[in-house]
């Protein structure tokens, strides 16, 4: 149930005037999944610890009270936003080869879009310091991401087996630690350009030369 109080010319609830108006189910579950979207945005911006339960259900436009008729605490929402947020990065990198996964990953728009980008780059150092939930949540990230590009790694016929997984598992650090370097920058620096460049560059050229030329 949800409440609508009818104001007095004032701007104050009359007594006994208190509307109840019935939330659907279907109402509920749309108002839960907003607030995981708002919440996997403003954790990437902010981190995990730089935005708390009241900000973050006023920018979904909701009460502070609310919050707990959809989730027992805050680490079950930062496990099921940051949930949300890899597995939209998923989606992204399963349109993508590995070149393109280069060139879209380890570039300037994605620096400085911490908001909607790479929630690996954004929160990996966060995980670390959160509770095994979280931390369960981003390993299961990682590993669909390294299932997803790892398939896609050109390796020639005679590669042992889960040589493409292992070449993944080494690309993926290095991209991911580009951006977390270039971010650690001021946002005007030649430094961070550099960083990403130099990054971009050297995975490019670590591929094998017949998938560069997709690049």
């Amino acid at each position: 149930m949800a409440n609508i109080y009818v104001l007095s010319g004032a701007g104050f609830p009359r007594k006994h005037e208190v509307l109840h108006v019935r939330v659907t189910k279907a109402q509920a579950q749309a108002n839960r999944e907003h607030i995981v979207e708002t919440a996997s945005e403003l954790f990437r911006e902010r981190g995990f610890d730089g935005v708390g339960v009241a900000d973050l259900m006023a920018a979904a436009g909701f009460t502070h009270g609310g919050f707990y008729k959809h989730f027992g605490s805050k680490a079950d929402l930062m496990a099921e936003a940051s949930a949300c947020s890899l597995a939209k990065s998923l989606t992204g990198a399963q349109a993508l080869d590995v070149p393109g996964f280069i060139n879209v990953y380890v570039n300037r728009e994605h620096r400085d879009g911490r908001g909607d980008g790479c929630t690996m780059a954004a929160l990996g150092g966060d995980a670390a310091r959160q509770s095994d939930k979280v931390k369960a949540t981003f390993a299961q990230g990682i590993e669909h991401t390294l299932q997803t590009l790892g398939e896609k790694y050109p390796t020639g016929p005679e590669a042992e087996a889960g040589e493409g997984r292992k070449k993944m598992i080494d690309l993926l650090s290095r991209a991911v630690g580009a951006i977390i370097l270039s971010r650690a920058c001021p946002d005007d620096s030649a430094l961070a350009d550099e960083i990403l460049e130099v990054c971009r560059a050297e995975m490019v050229a670590s591929l094998p030369v017949d998938d560069v030329k997709t690049v």
